[in-house]
Order: structure tokens, then C-alpha cells, then sequence
């Protein structure tokens, strides 16, 4: 079965989206309104997007126990994609929102019966400061995480697993890098930079990366199926566009939509890591606010090999990247241009 004719079959459901103004959120909103869901979304603010689509916010913090459950009540489905991104923050940041947060969900799904949680993740959770090349869901996590970020989705992470011990039914997802139209991350980062941006690394290393809608519907996905196949809970999927690119062609692909020049001069790896580490250092001993110009995560993030197999969500989920990378490029710049 196509994934389209998939997504098409549908009974009307309430859903919960954590986060559901952000990026991917909104995304996976629009989606779920589209097909005739009554959606719910748990925000810090409230998005006048959100409130046309005729959504039902709640403004709060994950953190909050109280607030949790009242916006999972009545809900069958939850996707919590809510969570303190890298590279940048305090450890106790990080664990409120990521793993308290994330345990927050859970009791409140398992108080008031909610059938099933899609909880949204990241590949950095089995990154181990190695180049990674066609790895499957198998790879263990590190023995040592180098950011908060990555140690605590896999805190988080293995909260879902062991909830899906106790009758409610999870999948989770590990989208890699994901871009395109109304990106405020990735995009935005790099075009702010772009002036004092530097190749790291030889160049050469190869990067998953995953375009918005793919990122949606593999989301979406993975609720029908897990709703239809309850074998499936416990599972953890990457999800990427299944084609791994060039880190730095793929950067300066997106400095172009963003109408700035490539990159052009380069610093080895081993250099800027150190860089990053010093700056670490010196924002937490200093208490400096905003973040680093440079951090181990992000010196690893464009310098390093990462890219996972999706055999796995091909075949259990009937996922299928729809969006090339050429096309998303295209559809990226004709945004960018119609939103400047």
C-alpha cells in the first residue's frame, strides 16, 4: 500500500500535539486538521496559526504535571515532539523538559488511558563522537554523552520503552536533521553565521537529513499503523530521506536559498573540537548568557559521518520519502523568497 493511500484511510480521532507551534509540530498539525482529526496542542505560547486552523491550545509548561494532564484529557493520540533543543543549556534545563516533561506525558497517557504515544527523538541519543555509516536501530547508546541534549532524549527515550511495558502502546521516532519551509533552526542558524562560517573537516562526510513533510507523514504514519499492528510498540525508527548527503554541499545549498555565498575557507576538525570545548569551558565557568559560537555537538554535527538505515520504518511503517532533495531545495527557496 502507497503511504498516501494510507494516510487517506482514516476515522476522525483527538489528538494531542506537544509543541504543537513549533516547526515539525505545526507541520504534523496542519496534517492531522487536514484530514479531520480534533486537534489539541500544549504550548508555552499561543500561535494565532493554530487558533485559524480551529486548534485547541493550551499554553503551559511540560514540566507542569497539572497542565499535562488536562491537555491529554479526552485524547487518544499523543505526539510529543516538545523539547529543549542543542546545542546550548543547563543540565536541569534540559532534564525538566526532556525528561520530566517526556515522564509527564506518560503518566497522564497511562492515567487517562490514552491509547498510544508517538514521542519524538533523535538520532544524536546513539551518537558516540565516531563517524557513523549505515547503522540500524541495534546501535547501542554511548557510554558517555558529550551534551545535555542527546543524554537526556535517551533518558527520555527509555522512558517510552518502559512504558510500553505497561499497556500503553509507543513508537518512537529519529528524524535526522530536519529542514525545509518555515524552518527556524537549522536555516536560520546557518544564515546568521553565514559571514563567519568555516568548512570543518575534510568535507567529504556524508549527513542524513530529512525534509519537513517526510518528517510529518512518517509521524502520522506511525500512529495508523501502531493503531492497526499493537506489535509494533516498543519500536524506535530513524527516519531520514534515505538518500545521505554531503554535509558541506548540503549547507551551501542552504546558505544559497538563503541568498548567501558558500563557504569558502576551513579549519580542521581537531582544532575547531577544541575550540568548541574551550568556549564550553569558559561560558559555564563565566556564566555567559546566549550560547557559544561554537560547540562539540555542532563541530560534530557538520564534520562527522552520520547516516542511518530506514529499512526498518520502510517495512513496519510503510514509510517512503516522498521529497527529493532538489525538490525540497527548490520548494525551500520559493518560500524563503515569498516570506523576505
Amino acid at each position: 500500500m502507497m503511504q498516501n493511500e494510507f494516510l487517506d484511510k482514516h476515522k476522525s480521532e483527538r489528538v494531542l500535539v506537544t509543541g504543537g507551534g513549533g516547526f515539525l509540530g505545526g507541520a504534523i498539525v496542519k496534517r492531522l486538521v487536514k484530514r479531520g482529526d480534533h486537534v489539541r496542542s500544549l504550548s508555552r505560547k499561543l500561535y494565532p496559526g493554530l487558533e485559524t486552523m480551529g486548534v485547541d491550545q493550551i499554553q503551559g509548561d511540560i514540566s507542569d504535571s497539572e497542565t499535562v494532564a488536562r491537555a491529554c484529557e479526552d485524547r487518544t493520540i499523543v505526539y510529543h515532539i516538545a523539547a529543549k533543543p542543542p546545542p546550548w543549556g543547563r543540565y536541569q534545563d534540559y532534564h525538566q523538559t526532556n525528561v520530566v516533561g517526556t515522564q509527564n506525558i506518560i503518566d497522564s497517557c497511562l492515567d487517562q488511558d490514552q491509547s498510544r504515544l508517538i514521542f519524538t527523538s533523535t538520532p544524536s541519543v546513539v551518537q558516540n563522537g565516531k563517524d557513523i555509516e549505515g547503522a540500524d536501530e541495534s546501535m547501542p547508546y554511548p557510554n558517555r554523552f558529550n551534551n545535555h541534549y542527546a543524554k537526556t532524549k535517551a533518558i527520555a527515550e527509555q522512558l517510552v520503552v518502559k512504558a510500553s511495558r505497561n499497556k500503553l502502546k509507543t513508537i518512537i521516532l529519529r528524524p535526522h536533521k530536519i529542514w525545509g519551509p518555515g524552518d527556524n533552526q537549522i536555516l536560520t542558524r546557518l544564515v546568521a553565521r553565514a559571514k563567519r562560517l568555516k568548512q570543518i573537516g575534510n568535507g567529504k562526510n556524508l549527513i542524513d537529513v530529512t525534509y519537513i513533510d517526510d518528517a510529518a507523514n512518517a509521524h502520522i504514519l506511525a500512529a495508523d499503523k501502531l493503531g492497526k499492528d499493537p506489535d509494533l510498540s516498543g519500536n524506535i525508527y530513524f527516519i531520514s530521506q534515505g538518500e545521505p548527503v554531503l554535509a558541506w554541499y548540503i549547507i551551501n545549498e542552504f546558505l544559497k536559498a538563503g541568498g548567501c555565498g558558500p563557504v569558502k575557507k576551513s579549519v580542521p576538525f581537531r582544532i575547531a573540537w577544541v575550540a568548541g570545548a574551550l568556549l564550553e569551558v569558559v561560558y559555564k565557568f563565566l556564566h555567559l548568557s546566549g550560547e557559544p559560537y561554537l560547540t562539540r555537538f555542532m563541530v560534530e554535527a557538520v564534520s562527522q559521518t552520520n547516516w542511518f538505515k530506514i529499512d526498518a520504518a520502510r517495512r513496519d511503517l510503510g514509510y517512503d520519502p516522498q521529497i527529493s532533495i532538489d525538490e525540497g531545495l527548490r520548494r525551500l527557496e520559493e518560500w524563503l523568497k515569498n516570506t523576505t
